[in-house]
């Protein structure tokens, strides 16, 4: 995170750090592993389920984020009907190697599934050592090029919220869609998703602008989005930026050099409702986003505030709905329940912030609502599917 004008410092320094680097941030691609088949499963035995988890961290905040994931699966586990789950908790440290071994001793200590690590290199340490097991890897990543083989993630990518966004923009006659990102990994990945979606979905692409992640990487490319959003007769600007970067500082600037929200509509890969204060940046208003199943997420959070006595970590769903997936495919007393084919199953799962399912290539799709900001407030202006069509679990 770079510094930014006082105006926008509050905004900033009451992030949660976790957000913005637990992601895609700082995960460089790593190779995909070969397999998936899943280990077989006794249906009349509780289905053995690993846990792997940033427990020993060096980082606090990982520290806490651990244990609201463990909080989150056991809550999981006793909502489950007809299905015993065995969850066994195995501490990664938040490192690759620790990660590594925690597999290879969960799989002999009897695993079918293994749910997490949480950073996309422990997760593909963690999947790579188990490939030749036959055991599938549920990551909390969003990071997709770690995806494949035996390794599913669980985290929302950008792919995904792209996707959603840009569909929703088209089926209301914006069509003309300019890209906005930070000249990183995480900046270059939210723009390849966003162009993937504009093709798609039949749009078309309004140019493409990207930045240097820093203040004044900011500042300067302000009039060159300026100048390519007129140029390219941009009907929408879809912004990469996060809260934690560059948003407060382009919804300030960006309306101030002549681009108004009134006249092109901004989108943004990332949550704009958090931190609370966001919702105060003039820029914001109006401008478009995707999130979880309000409904759902809010239930869950009283749930969990109800068990432990403090509202979970926004990652802490992951887990419930890794235990959700595994409860659910396990209720069919099918010993291939954890197979490839089943993980992949086209009616999906029903999980604490939605519904998702797994793909093909390892990533996965969620039902995301659309939002705005109207008066500071969120606003829901298209909800989350409840489904993905056919009979669901």
């Amino acid at each position: 995170m770079f510094a930014v004008f006082s105006t926008t410092r509050k905004v900033a320094a009451r992030l949660t750090a976790l957000l913005a680097v637990l992601w895609l941030a700082a995960c460089q691609p790593v190779t995909t592993t070969p397999g998936g088949g899943g280990a077989p499963v006794n249906p009349s035995e509780p289905v053995p389920v690993a846990l792997l988890l940033p427990h020993g961290s060096d980082v606090p905040q990982e520290r806490k984020l651990a244990q609201d994931l463990e909080n989150a699966a056991r809550l999981a586990a006793s909502d489950l009907n007809g299905v015993q789950i065995d969850l066994r908790v195995y501490g990664t440290a938040g490192q690759a190697a620790q990660a590594r071994t925690a597999a290879l001793n969960a799989v002999a200590d009897g695993a079918s599934i293994i749910i997490g690590p949480l950073h996309a290199e422990s997760a593909n340490a963690a999947a790579v050592a188990v490939a030749d097991r036959g055991v599938n890897v549920l990551t909390f990543s969003n990071n997709p090029t770690i995806a494949g083989g035996n390794l599913f993630v669980l985290g929302q990518t950008f792919n995904d919220i792209a996707d959603r966004l840009v569909g929703f923009a088209t089926e209301q006659g914006t069509t003309r869609i300019m890209t906005v990102y930070s000249d990183n990994l995480a900046g270059r990945l939210g723009r390849q998703a966003i162009d993937q979606a504009i093709a798609r979905h039949g749009a078309t692409a309004a140019g493409s602008v990207g930045y240097e992640f820093s203040q004044q990487g900011v500042v300067s490319v302000v009039p060159q989005i300026r100048s390519a959003a007129n140029a390219n007769g941009a009907e929408a600007i879809f912004l990469t930026a996060n809260t934690a970067g560059a948003l407060p500082l382009f919804s300030q600037m960006l309306p101030e050099a002549g681009l108004s929200p009134e006249d092109i509509q901004y989108i943004g890969l990332s949550r704009w409702d958090t931190p609370p204060q966001t919702l105060e940046l003039p820029g914001v208003q109006g401008g478009w986003f995707a999130l979880p199943d309000p409904q759902r997420t809010a239930q869950f959070r009283s749930r969990f505030e109800s068990a432990y006595g403090a509202r979970p970590h926004a990652l802490a769903g992951l887990a419930y709905d890794g235990i959700a997936a595994v409860g659910a495919l396990a209720r069919t007393g099918r010993r291939d329940a954890l197979s490839r084919g089943s993980l992949t199953q086209r009616a999906g799962f029903q999980g604490v912030n939605g519904v998702f399912r797994f793909l093909p290539d390892g990533t996965n799709e969620r039902g995301l609502a659309v939002a705005t900001i109207r008066e500071n407030q969120v606003v829901v202006i298209d909800p989350a599917p409840r489904g993905f069509g056919g009979a669901g679990l």
